[in-house]
């Protein structure tokens, strides 16, 4: 169910990033808000990959743009080694931004039609240099080969010459080139096709162990966010639902939501009984007026009065395993188990 709570936070001395009680609000008009993302906080280690999961409009891509302040959250806190995103005034954060990097979900959109490739890759370096041509481009060059590109075939040519593939390659390498402490990839292989989706995050693997990048990779499909992401976070309607490392969460899930998105999960068999496949009951509720307590409770089948009531909070269930809800499926399993 999704609740609150920062138990699941570890030392701040331990991680790179440190986002607690993050609010990201809209005014919709008519005294209406949007409750985009709803108090929820997080952490990330220097080099360790956190993957963000939940279905469209559970705000994982709001989050994302949030901790680059783009938009300002509405209150909290987003401090990345140590220092305080949202305290900075606008000229500090436009020099801090250099240390966060973004990778959207459409890379042939993302790049500017008008510029060629080696110009695209190297505007960053235009702006904060180094700022002699020459080594710009022995840097760009670096980069595009690092990503598979032949940077003197990309050099003249734009983003319409190549395909969605090759124009998410160019979008990494253009992220890479300030050498950023963060880098959001918002959802970056779901416009690829599945072959290329594989290569894409192979490569990503690569440049993580050769740069020592610290990622955080947002994505609906779970298939995906497994094989790349050592710990993975589940969020629903704004809020947080569980956290755990990735192949724990995948083994034992212990909220009903993620359950449920991990039953949905497409299997490539011809013999499974599609009317099997659980799920969710009733409508996602609006984010402008959104339930009280537990914010699945109109969905899940184990809801009760408490969850009408009292919102859960994170809470420790195993090793590194956080939970809030308050009738997690782990417990129930073992409970179960040890009655017979």
């Amino acid at each position: 169910m999704a609740g609150s709570g920062k138990a699941h936070l570890r030392p701040e001395s331990e991680t790179i990033l440190r986002v607690e009680d993050l609010h990201v609000e809209f005014p919709v008009g008519g005294g209406r808000t949007v409750y985009a993302v709803s108090g929820i906080s997080f952490d990330i280690a220097k080099g360790e990959t956190l993957g963000l999961v939940g279905e469209s409009g559970c705000g994982k891509s709001t989050t994302g743009r949030a901790i680059l302040q783009l938009p300002r959250p509405t209150r909290g806190s987003v401090k990345l080694g140590g220092e305080d995103l949202m305290a900075m005034d606008g000229e500090k954060m436009r020099q801090k931004r250099t240390d966060l990097q973004m990778i959207f979900q459409d890379p042939i959109s993302s790049l500017n039609p008008r510029r060629m490739v080696g110009e695209v890759v190297a505007e960053p370096l235009e702006v904060w240099g180094p700022h002699d041509a020459d080594e710009q481009w022995k840097i760009v060059s670096n980069m595009l080969d690092n990503v598979g590109i032949d940077p003197d075939v990309a050099r003249y040519k734009r983003a319409h010459e190549f395909s969605g593939g090759q124009c998410q390659r160019i979008s990494i390498a253009r992220a890479l080139v300030m050498e950023p402490e963060l880098i959001i990839c918002d959802e970056p292989v779901s416009a690829l096709d599945v072959s290329v989706q594989a290569q894409i995050l192979n490569m990503l693997e690569d440049l993580k162990a050769q740069y020592g990048l610290t990622l955080v990779f947002i994505a609906h499909d779970l298939a995906v966010v497994k094989n790349i992401s050592d710990r993975v976070a589940v969020m629903y309607l704004g809020k947080m639902c569980e956290l755990s490392e990735s192949d724990e969460l995948y083994e034992r899930p212990a909220h009903p939501y993620t359950s449920l998105l991990l039953g949905s999960t497409p299997i490539p068999d011809p013999l499974v009984n599609i009317h099997d496949v659980p799920e969710a009951e009733g409508e996602l509720p609006s984010p402008i007026s959104p339930p009280s307590g537990c914010r699945f409770r109109t969905r899940c089948p184990y809801a009760d009065e408490i969850c009408e009531r009292v919102e859960p909070q994170m809470r420790k269930i195993s090793d590194d395993h956080y939970v809030a809800c308050h009738h997690p499926l782990v417990e129930a399993e073992e409970v179960a188990v040890s009655f017979d």
